[in-house]
């Protein structure tokens, strides 16, 4: 699926981005190739999507998947 001409990108202060993304028929979404490359995002990634009924859906760094299992669910044997 391709992005559709509605996609857009805003910036904000340093380090800070913001992307709109249009869902498929498929319930696809593409991450917009900026977001990619900042954040390191290859062809076979796993990501994690957490939700929250009240705030929406973030997509955490892949590099603090596992700090953040650790904080939800404890350690082994907690």
């Amino acid at each position: 699926m391709m992005s559709g001409p509605e996609d857009m990108t805003f910036s904000g202060p340093e380090g800070k981005y913001a992307w709109t993304a249009t869902v498929g028929e498929k319930g696809q979404i593409v991450i917009p190739k900026q977001a990619r490359e900042i954040f390191g995002i290859r062809p076979g990634d796993v990501l994690l999507l957490l939700g929250d009924k009240d705030r929406g859906i973030a997509i955490p760094p892949k590099s603090q998947i596992d700090q953040m299992h650790l904080r939800m669910f404890g350690g082994p044997g907690q």
